[in-house]
């Protein structure tokens, strides 16, 4: 029995390596979309237009302006000269914020007073207009505890009389796993995953659906190989390959993009074993039920977009709706994105990996004995 079914797993590795197409489908356009959509894929947002209508002129107007305007994250400062022009700018999208400042902010500043500066937004880009708002907040911030620091202790006093003795007070920050917020470094190890994901899928999907459109599916129904041997056959090249690609995806997360490994290289290699049999037993359903491989692609990527979407990729799971959130418990990518970004950032071991490791089992477990229920009925 394993003398043919290791046959069977040679012919599937030559039908892969002797197609050019396919040798160039490995290994090309995973690299491609690796760091296409590390850099594509990032919630950072950068090269912002703003507009500023400045009512006071003040020198400390015109320090609150630079700020903004020597800030990486604001490409262009436009200043408007009314109130009529804040709409055109953001109508026309000329502004993602305009800043306005009161008349009397300089004075009121010198005073110790509340000084008044109003963000204007737009909402029609409501993600990039909550970072840009978090942002303008840090900005004002930051020159408000310059103000205070510049009007000394005294102006202080004056301006609260009750208080005998000011307390300065600063807010040092410190990000673990990530010290310098690098979008990167948290997009890149769950592009492993998805792109392993993509790879794996395909392989399998394809794998029927291409012996039935060249005709040799019937061959293999008349030959010694029996239903189980011949699930094994094509199951065992997908996982190879795709331990290869995750492999080679790793190893371009740790050269090309610098991100560390400080976990176990052997527990991220275990989880995408582990990951990819349950990735293969969708690939095996679904290639036991396309009749062409245009039907096997398409049935591939109709898992694939849902998968991603629910897998905390773009966005956490714990702000999806209830009923979403239970959905994605049979979602195998987004146990697999908690290890791989636990293995590469957080130094993640055996015990804790283990949380997720066993929901992955599990689904391996339910695809492929579904998957081979299917292809055995289909052989039938």
């Amino acid at each position: 029995m394993w003398n043919r079914i290791a046959n069977l797993v040679v012919k599937e590795m030559l039908a892969v390596f002797r197609d050019p197409r396919s040798r160039f489908v490995l290994v090309v356009p995973p690299l491609i979309q690796l760091i296409v959509f590390s850099f594509a894929a990032t919630q950072e947002v950068r090269n912002v237009r703003m507009a500023v209508l400045d009512a006071d002129g003040g020198g400390a107007a015109r320090e609150l302006v630079a700020r903004f305007a020597g800030s990486r994250t604001f490409r262009s400062v436009r200043l408007l000269h009314g109130q009529t022009e804040i709409r055109d700018a953001i109508d026309s999208e000329n502004a993602l914020l305009v800043l306005t400042i009161d008349p009397a902010f300089s004075r009121d500043l010198r005073a110790g007073l509340p000084a008044r500066v109003q963000l204007i937004l737009d909402g029609r880009r409501a993600n990039a207009a909550a970072v840009v708002l978090g942002y303008a907040n840090a900005i004002i911030a930051d020159f408000a505890q310059s103000a205070r620091a510049r009007r000394g202790p005294t102006a202080a006093s004056a301006a609260s009389p009750a208080s005998p003795q000011t307390v300065n007070s600063v807010v040092v920050s410190r990000a673990w796993f990530n010290p310098n917020l690098s979008s990167v470094w948290n997009t890149v190890p769950a592009l492993v995953g998805i792109l392993t994901t993509l790879i794996g899928l395909l392989i399998t999907a394809l794998s029927v659906a291409r012996e039935r459109e060249l005709g040799t599916f019937e061959q293999l129904l008349v030959s010694p190989l029996r239903p189980f041997e011949i699930l094994v056959g094509k199951t065992v090249p997908a996982i190879l390959l795709g331990m290869s690609e995750g492999a080679l995806m790793a190893a371009a997360a740790r050269v090309v993009f610098g991100i560390p490994i400080i976990g176990s290289p052997l527990l991220l290699a275990l989880a995408i074993l582990v990951f990819l049999l349950a990735v293969v037993g969708v690939g095996l359903f679904i290639s036991s039920i396309a009749k062409t491989q245009q039907q096997a692609i398409l049935g591939a990527f109709t898992f694939m977009v849902p998968a991603v979407l629910l897998s905390g990729f773009a966005t956490p799971v714990e702000n999806m709706p209830p009923w979403l959130r239970a959905v994605t418990v049979v979602n195998p990518l987004r146990y697999f994105l908690v290890i791989s970004r636990g293995v590469f950032l957080e130094g993640m071991d055996l015990p804790v990996a283990a949380a997720n490791l066993w929901p992955l089992a599990l689904i391996a477990t339910a695809t492929l004995a579904a998957a081979a229920w299917l292809f055995r009925h289909r052989m039938e």
